[in-house]
């Protein structure tokens, strides 16, 4: 990564689609995969939908009918359910769910979903509200749909959030917990009719048919909302306080993406590690359920959501139980945000460095080869360079694999939003020599020549090599093409590291039975290591051995606020973390600001001191 290139914007590979959504509009409408393969299957038929709703069976591809077929959209355009319906996701894994679930409705009822927003009668805009960016293009897609004068349905944390925001006056909005009647805003939009289905409701089933954007991953969401109060987010005004779904829920929504041969399950909510909390359950319960309806021959891998430290200290031993199972990843998202205590208290962040710290040791011990990623937010209002340090020697300590880094964004009506900033310049330095540190460390050097299982699920951005993971959930790039396409994708193989770099490693595929047992016979060292951990014995004494919890002094001269706010930041978003991106529609509007500035500078300057002596 050069210089320009040390500001990541999130979680995802949004990044990609942020720029063509400013330039054209590209995007996913049925999913899209990493690789660029529109892929969904519909899991269960619409209830109580009208007589004339059908289901589409198999597979949803691209929808590349000619003119002579039905493509011309006027032809159908006021038979209810046979529209082209173009579905465009921003944010986190939770809001790509989302999405999935109203597609999955919109095509049950016999929409078809196409890719291409100039063939499409109406837009599905799910939004996220955690960064300015992310309106920011959200809004650029409302003026686009404005312009062609085509009908948009608004979904997700912005409407949810600000449903008064201007750019919102015109379109129909659905609120986050109504998105089991996506059918039935689409039809009143089509009708010219402006829908606000925006009130709090019980949450939607998890039995809703479903087109995922890849098919081979399930994303379940556990709950929505947070218990959280963190002063900088914007999402709890969206998705409000926790509402977990019940185990048997979750458990037969595992059950039925396993029937339908997905080989990855990931869990996905604002706060893993909160879930239950408010059904009188917990993480510990859950995990326990879900992996006991895993295949026993590590056909489906598991994936843990995004847990902040605050809900995980009680349940540390059941999590690293659950991440030494053989079907489950070592892997967790633990957002830390800063190093320093005092701008953790400011954040409203409800724990320490040293609980976080706690969190990471303990984990790090007990969990063989486990990936730990975190975020951390640059330049927080009132954050000091001694207390950035902070921040600069715990991602030293620890050199996390993956570190999601992100400058201060004030959102509107959040009590972060009144503090007083620090320095636009500051901030950026920050952002770069964080970058620039975690550029310097090479987690994967570790695994060349070493031969391991992987999961294969994807299509890299390159359009030919095969992603797959590790147990620990590193990212493998596999030779691609046809074959190798038809062979393998969707199932695990053994293979050979090759090379690395700091994202990623080159593999080749062991086709020799023998060679790859001979691997797995080199991986003894890691059952060991499990058998050791195991063999820990009592963990009850766990303040004990990694220190007594401290709290710093509150200082109740920082304007905090009362306003809720929460703890997710959209970085849990999906399809194999992209680490370390730069927040480029940001980075792009603020030299379009600054060069609009010296402009209009140099005209004043023009017309006060030139223009009058001409």
């Amino acid at each position: 990564m050069n210089e320009e290139e040390e500001e990541e914007e999130e979680e995802e590979e949004e990044e990609e689609e942020f720029i063509e959504d400013l330039e054209d509009l590209g995007g996913g409408g049925g999913g899209k995969g990493k690789g660029g393969n529109v892929v969904g299957k519909i899991t269960r038929e619409l209830p109580n939908q009208p007589k004339n709703g059908f289901v589409f069976g198999g597979h949803h591809h691209r929808n590349n009918t000619s003119n002579n077929e039905d493509n011309d959209k006027e032809n159908h355009h006021s038979v209810p359910g046979t529209q082209r319906i173009h579905v465009k996701t921003f944010g986190c894994a939770h809001n790509h769910s989302d999405s999935e679930f109203m597609s999955g409705q919109l095509q049950a009822y016999g929409y078809k979903l196409t890719d291409d927003p100039s063939e499409a009668n109406l837009w599905v805009v799910n939004t996220c509200t955690v960064k300015n960016p992310s309106q920011a293009a959200m809004n650029t897609v409302l003026a686009r749909a404005k312009t062609n004068e085509v009908p948009v349905v608004v979904c997700g944390c912005v409407p949810q959030g600000d449903q008064k925001a201007k750019e919102l006056a015109e379109v129909s909005l659905l609120g986050v917990s109504q998105i089991d009647r996506i059918v039935e805003a689409v039809e009143r939009t089509l009708r010219g009719e402006r829908v606000l289905m925006l009130e709090k409701k019980s949450l939607p089933k998890l039995d809703l048919p479903k087109v995922r954007r890849n098919e081979r991953v399930e994303i379940i969401p556990l709950s929505t909302g947070c218990l959280g109060q963190c002063t900088y987010c914007k999402t709890k005004h969206a998705r409000g306080e926790l509402g977990s779904y019940e185990i048997e829920a979750i458990i037969g929504r595992a059950k039925l993406a396993i029937e339908e041969g997905v080989t990855e399950i990931w869990l996905s909510s604002e706060d893993t590690g909160a879930y239950g909390l408010d059904i009188g359950s917990n993480v510990a319960e859950l995990f326990k359920a879900l992996v006991d309806v895993l295949p026993a021959d590590q056909s489906v891998m598991l994936r843990l959501g995004m847990t902040n430290p605050p809900y995980i200290l009680a349940h540390l031993p059941a999590i690293a139980e659950a991440m030494r199972h053989p079907s489950v990843f070592s892997w967790i998202h633990i957002p830390v945000q800063s190093g320093s205590s005092k701008v953790l208290d400011d954040m409203k962040r409800e724990y320490t460095r040293e609980e976080f710290e706690q969190v990471c040791d303990y984990l790090l011990e007990h969990v063989p080869d486990i990936t730990i990623a975190t975020d951390i937010i640059c330049g927080f209002p009132g954050e000091t360079e001694s207390e950035w340090r902070e921040t600069m020697s715990l991602i030293e300590k620890y050199k996390f694999p993956e570190v999601h880094i992100s400058q201060f964004y004030a959102r509107p009506n959040t009590p972060a939003f009144r503090m007083k900033r620090v320095n636009t310049l500051t901030v950026k330095n920050r952002s770069r020599e964080l970058t620039k540190l975690t550029e310097s460390y090479f987690p994967w050097t570790k695994l060349e020549g070493q031969k391991m299982k992987v999961w294969i699920t994807d299509i890299a951005a390159d359009g030919v090599s095969l992603v797959g993971h590790t147990k620990s959930y590193s990212q493998i790039l596999l030779p691609g093409g046809e074959e190798n396409v038809e062979k393998y994708m969707g199932t695990s193989a053994h293979v050979k590291v090759l090379s690395s770099s700091r994202w990623s490693c080159k593999a080749e595929i062991i086709e020799n039975e023998s060679e790859a047992a001979a691997g797995i016979q080199s991986s003894t060292s890691l059952h060991k290591k499990i058998a050791l951990v195991e063999s820990a014995g009592d963990t009850s004494n766990l303040n004990k051995k990694y220190g007594k919890k401290t709290r710093p002094k509150k200082n109740n001269n920082n304007n905090k606020g009362d306003i809720l706010a929460d703890v997710t930041e959209d970085y849990d978003d999906a399809y194999a973390l992209r680490v370390q991106r730069i927040d480029k529609v940001s980075r792009y509007a603020e030299i379009a600001f600054g060069t609009t500035l010296c402009v209009a500078s140099l005209g004043i300057l023009y017309s006060k001191l030139v223009a009058p002596r001409a």
